[in-house]
């Protein structure tokens, strides 16, 4: 699904390399997680995939289904399969929410030579999915993200995501700032999307996400490059005994 070769990259303004020689492949229908440090990178990695500006890459590759996306721009790699869930989504006023989930859907197809949404067949996809994952009918009815709870910010991007049907999900620190109760619900949200032709790379701090998100596979980024990888019990390890000694036997 995403294959991932020795990627390298800085920092558009300052000299300052990020990423220094990033592996990793995700096979289709598995859930990857990558802890680490802060400053380790790994925030850098997914923006670097999702397209953002800010950042060159230096060397290596990145392709989705063996299409480079690198070269793609931000749109394109969306339209591809690709989707990020951001650690602090943004609130877009005068922007209703059922409009914006219309207009990225069909902009989608549309990129893709599908047919576009009717108004109809889009009311009831988005109520089901909606319904089926916990969100209040009133939150559709809102503009994006405005006075939304941490929470609710998380769990409309899971709606995002329902309605995307991406092959590659990117989840940036998605626990950040949420309580126990919030979290479960986007964890659920997660785990009702997995299947088979769809992969999630988790971005997190905690072990507690992944105590509700069961990963396959567990990667331990630090210094710009992925240092261990292993089963969900690494995340253990790493909860129990903290990173420095991963580190060491590194270095």
């Amino acid at each position: 699904m995403l294959e991932i070769k020795n990627l390298q990259v800085k920092l558009e303004e300052e000299d300052k390399q990020i990423l220094k020689g990033v592996d990793l492949t995700v096979e289709a229908g598995k859930v990857h997680a990558i802890m680490g440090p802060n400053g380790s990178g790994k925030s850098t990695l997914s923006y670097v995939l999702s397209g953002k500006d800010g950042y060159e890459v230096t060397g290596g590759a990145a392709t989705l289904e063996g299409q480079d996306i690198l070269e793609m721009e931000p749109e394109e790699r969306a339209a591809a399969g690709l989707f990020l869930a951001f650690q602090y989504p943004v609130e877009i006023p005068g922007v209703g929410n059922m409009t914006f989930l219309r207009t990225a859907v069909n902009a989608q197809r549309k990129a893709r030579g599908e047919e576009e949404m009717s108004s109809t067949e889009f009311l009831k996809v988005v109520r089901e999915k909606a319904k089926s994952l916990k969100i209040d009918a009133e939150m559709l009815k809102r503009p994006v993200n405005v006075g939304f709870s941490g929470g609710e910010k998380k769990r409309n991007e899971i709606l995002q995501m329902a309605m995307l049907e991406p092959k590659m999900c990117i989840l940036d620190e998605t626990d950040s700032g949420l309580d126990v109760d919030a979290m479960k619900l986007v964890a659920d949200g997660v785990n009702a999307l997995r299947g088979e032709g769809r992969s999630f790379l988790v971005i997190t701090h905690y072990q507690r996400l992944l105590d509700h998100i069961k990963p396959d596979v567990v990667h331990i980024m630090a210094n710009g490059r992925i240092i261990k990888t292993g089963g969900p019990e690494l995340a253990l390890e790493v909860e129990n005994n903290g990173y420095a000694d991963l580190i060491e036997e590194e270095a």
